[in-house]
């Protein structure tokens, strides 16, 4: 399930609650709580189909693993659990999409839309998405990033916030660029299975100036959200976060594909991706 990455699930569920938080409005618990867990298990099946696909494409016998990068090793170490964890990735994604059917039957089918898209990324990530570039360079942002963050706040709610669409961005990019680096150290691997991601297709320089546009385009959107009076101006503390980014972004030009041998630049692109996000979020509940 690699649990340590699941951290993020909460991260843009925060981000995509503090609005309802900061205007104190009835909180029903029991909708947070189904958001909460089919985010989640949203998030374990694509772990797991991931892992599922990647033994049996081979490629987690051909990667160097890093903390960041590589797959968890969980399967190449115990291959006889491959059934397992497929079903525990179909179940998850099962138990997703009745919590969706739910809140369809709940608010009625404006939902539909977020949740269908949500579902055919779950499923094709792996297999399809990765063998386009620009599809799969922007997909995992879009996922987290907006569809999560939009439809958590719409789940709670019944409504969708006109500024959130525009805050969501923020984690739109900083997403993307946290996959986007960790497929680095898995260029070869991933060629030789037949993936054709961004690293891949238009090489590592051409990714490294994609990281820092998405960079930029996350302290614009900060800085517009200020300007439109969608955030207050103490959300421009969320820009002290950006510089990880700038490290790990050092780090990309520094050693390329071999990034992976210096763990310390993963781990800054890591934490701008959780930071910048939990401090607007505390920004709107304070702001």
């Amino acid at each position: 399930m690699r649990l340590p990455f699941l951290i993020l699930t909460p991260v843009c569920l925060f981000l995509a609650w503090s609005p309802v938080f900061s205007k104190g409005v009835d909180i029903q618990v029991h909708l947070f709580v189904l958001t909460f867990i089919g985010a989640v298990m949203a998030h374990i099946s694509v772990n797991t189909l991931n892992e599922y696909l990647d033994f049996k494409s081979g490629i987690d016998l051909n990667t160097n693993r890093t903390a960041f990068s590589g797959g968890s090793g969980a399967l190449p170490n115990n291959p006889e659990m491959l059934k397992t964890i497929f079903t525990v990735g179909v179940v998850s994604l099962l138990i997703t999409l009745l919590i969706g059917v739910f809140f369809i039957w709940t608010y009625g089918w404006q939902l539909f839309p977020i949740g269908m898209v949500g579902l055919i990324l779950v499923i094709a990530y792996t297999r399809w998405i990765n063998r386009y570039p620009w599809l799969c360079l922007i997909a995992s942002g879009f996922g987290f990033g907006v569809l999560m963050t939009v439809g958590a706040h719409f789940a709670v709610t019944g409504f969708f916030n006109d500024k959130l669409w525009l805050i969501s961005l923020v984690s739109f990019f900083l997403v993307n660029n946290l996959l986007l680096l960790n497929q680095y150290p898995d260029i070869d691997a991933d060629k030789a299975a037949g993936r054709n991601h961004f690293p891949i297709a238009y090489g590592v320089s051409a990714s490294n100036a994609v990281y820092l546009v998405f960079l930029l385009l996350t302290m614009l959107v900060v800085i517009l959200g200020v300007l439109i009076d969608s955030l207050t101006n103490l959300s421009l503390i969320a820009l002290l976060a950006i510089f990880p980014g700038f490290y790990a972004l050092s780090g990309a030009i520094k050693f390329k594909e071999a990034i992976g041998q210096h763990s310390q630049y993963l781990a800054a692109n890591v934490l701008v991706v959780l930071l910048v996000p939990v401090l607007l979020g505390i920004t709107i509940l304070f702001g």
